[in-house]
Order: C-alpha cells, then structure tokens, then sequence
C-alpha cells in the first residue's frame, strides 16, 4: 500500500464537512502534489476547506459521482466523507429505479454483526466500543487506543455474512493517512459489475479493519 500511496495524485473527497476536512488536512501534510476535488452541496462547508491545490464542487456528492466517474478515468482515489453509504448510493443512482431498490434489512441480521447501530436504510457496525482516535493509523495486530490484539478485519466478517437469501458484497476501506480511508474507482464499479450480476437481495458494504456500515439493495428483476 505505501507504494500505491506514492503514486495517488489525484483524490476526490465525497464531502467537505468535519471527516472531509479532517481527510484533506491530513492528506495535504506530507503530499504537496496532490490535487484534490472536495465536493459538497453546503458552500459553508466548502468556504472552510480552501486551499492549495484544491478544486471546490458545491453540488451533491453522490450525483458528482455518478456523473463524471467514467470507466479507466476520474482520480486516483475517492474518500467517502459524507452521511451517506456512498457506494450502495452510487449503485442505486448509477443503476436507475427500474433495476434496485432499498430493502430494509431484518432485525435477524444484527446477531450476525459486531455492535451494531442502526441509522435510517443501513446498519453501522464496529469492533470497537468507544470512541475511536480520529487520528488513528489503523495498525495490523494491535487497537491504538485498548493496545489489545485487533479483531478480525471487519471487510473479512462481512463479507463471510451468510443470512437467508442475501448476497453480501464488500468494498474494502484503504487507509490513505490517519483516520483516512478510501478506495479506488475500480473497486466502485467492480462492486456495480457483481450488484448488477446478483439473483437475490444483496447487503452491500464499505469497511475498514473496525468499522463498516452495510445497506441493504433489492433486485428489482427478480
């Protein structure tokens, strides 16, 4: 991954409130090349990110991403800074209404999931109990702020979710800098290609190795 970061020029934040601001502040630090695009529809929140090497989009996010993500094109990579699960959102826009739909997840499903919390459409999940480091460099064996051994990488358990008829898909949030995580375009529209190719209903997730929020799509063609 640190080779990978070496190459990240160009990176597209999905919101310019308090994670957006904290994401292009720890970014900006140590990469003086980097371009960014920040994108939110609050120009409040767009007057607090100027900058260097910063272009300013005040429009909603998620249409900002469906409109101008392209195949082989677009930036290097994206952080999702905004109140919303941006790649189930994504799908669902970049799709249309004729072919998926929201379906609210049961109540079976939160057993199966590591402290879950429900927010209005998704579940958010997480290892933790307490309010993580903002600035945390998510290490590979030991929690920063308990010191104990870390769980299993939250993309792995959900991922292996086995519940009724759903198919679980995951994208995996890559850490860019402390408390900042991300993905590249490819993994979008990797996850648009299995969602499109999918029989059942789906739990569509981000996570990182503790956190993860899991929105639930319906095929509508079935």
């Amino acid at each position: 991954m640190e080779n990978q970061k070496s190459k990240i020029k160009n990176i597209w934040i999905i919101g310019s409130g308090h994670f957006g601001l904290h994401a292009v502040r720890q970014l900006s630090k140590k990469n003086t090349d980097q371009h960014f695009v920040l994108i939110d529809p609050d120009k409040k929140n767009l007057e607090k990110a100027k900058g260097p090497n910063r272009t300013l989009e005040q429009v909603d996010g998620v249409a900002f991403l469906a409109r101008h993500l392209k195949p082989g094109t677009g930036p290097d990579w994206i952080v999702p800074a905004l109140p919303v699960h941006l790649a189930a959102e994504w799908c669902l826009l970049r799709s249309g209404p004729d072919r998926f739909s929201r379906v609210i997840l049961p109540s079976g499903l939160d057993p199966l999931l590591p402290n879950p919390v429900r927010g209005p459409g998704d579940i958010y999940v997480s290892h933790a109990t307490f309010r993580c480091p903002e600035d945390c460099s998510e290490p590979g064996n030991v929690c920063t702020y308990t010191k104990k051994s870390r769980k299993r990488n939250m993309f792995e358990v959900l991922k292996d979710i086995k519940f009724d008829l759903f198919e679980s898909f995951v994208i995996k949030s890559c850490q860019l800098g402390p408390g900042v995580g991300g993905y590249g375009p490819g993994q979008l529209f990797e996850l648009l290609n299995k969602v499109e190719k999918a029989e059942n209903n789906m739990l569509v997730s981000t996570a990182c190795r503790c956190h993860g929020v899991v929105t639930g799509l319906g095929n509508q063609q079935q």
